[in-house]
C-alpha cells in the first residue's frame, strides 16, 4: 500500500515538543488517484507572514494541520533542532501545553520563522 509521510509535532512526556514521522496510508481511491481515508476537520484559516517574520516559543492552542502554500517555514524546537517546510509540504501541529502546566518558554513549545525571499503563506486546518 502506498503512503504519504505524516510529520507530527507533538508534546513528549517530558513536556518538550518533538517531531515524529508516521506513514499516512493511501488506502482509498484508485491506483491513478490514491486517497487517504477521510479525516474530520473543524474549519481552516489562511495566513500570510511577511519576509522577516519570526515567532517566540509557543504551544499549539488547538491541534491542526499546517500546509505551506508559498515560501518556506522553519520550525525550531527547544533542543536546538529545526525543520524547514516548503510549498506543498505539511505537518500536523499537536504540541499542546501539558495538562496542568504553566507555559515555560525555556521548556515548552516551538518557534517558527519565514525563510527566504518570499512571504510565507500557510493554510491551517483544525483537526
Amino acid at each position: 500500500m502506498t503512503h504519504l509521510n505524516k510529520v507530527i509535532l507533538f508534546t513528549d512526556t517530558d513536556g518538550r515538543a518533538r517531531f515524529r514521522d508516521e506513514a499516512l496510508p493511501l488506502s482509498e481511491g484508485t491506483p491513478q488517484s490514491q486517497l487517504s481515508p477521510l479525516m474530520p476537520s473543524g474549519g481552516f484559516q489562511l495566513r500570510q507572514s511577511p519576509v522577516g517574520f519570526r515567532s517566540s516559543f509557543h504551544c499549539t492552542g488547538t491541534p491542526q494541520w499546517l500546509f505551506v502554500l508559498q515560501g518556506q517555514m522553519e520550525i525550531f524546537l527547544q533542543d536546538g533542532s529545526s525543520r524547514i517546510f516548503g510549498p506543498g509540504e505539511h505537518f500536523y501541529s499537536g504540541d499542546t501545553l501539558p495538562e496542568g502546566a504553566s507555559f515555560d518558554p525555556q521548556l515548552h513549545g516551538h518557534a517558527s520563522r519565514q525563510v527566504g525571499p518570499d512571504p510565507l503563506v500557510t493554510l491551517f486546518v483544525r483537526g
